[in-house]
């Protein structure tokens, strides 16, 4: 960050597997951009989100408590989360379709899974309109 007073841009990371969000978690945290925080219950992501108030809602597409697709809608029904950007981190799509400008469905990205830190940034930065964090 170039600036001291900059705001971090707040990513919230729902993922099945607490492997991955940890894992995703400290890499955007290294990078001195970004304030994470992991969610591993699909269920609780509505609840999380309106505590933290993310810029950014990661989310896995298939879990085993609930389709990622559903999560959203939950996100985009609720007035207090409806909106924060979502970018969905699957299996399902490849980087053959995701190379060609990205995916985009429902007006959500998706990136493939394994997604590259330099590819995610880029796209949250996209998604959240800042190409750097803001000033506080």
């Amino acid at each position: 960050m170039t600036e001291t007073n900059a705001r971090k841009t707040r990513v919230l990371i729902v993922d099945d597997e607490p492997d991955f969000t940890l894992m995703m978690g400290m890499a955007l945290q290294q990078t001195g951009d970004y304030e994470t925080r992991e969610e591993n219950q699909a269920l609780q992501t509505v609840a999380a989100a309106r505590e933290f108030q993310p810029d950014v809602v990661l989310l896995d597409v298939m879990m085993p408590d609930a389709d990622g697709g559903d999560i959203a809608g939950d996100l985009k029904a609720d007035d207090a989360t409806s909106h924060i950007p979502i970018i969905f981190l699957t299996a399902l799509v490849g980087n053959e379709e995701t190379s060609l400008g990205g995916l985009v469905s429902g007006g959500h990205r998706f990136l493939p899974k394994p997604v590259s830190l330099a590819e995610l940034m880029q796209c949250i930065r996209e998604v959240t309109g800042k190409d750097s964090a803001p000033a506080a």
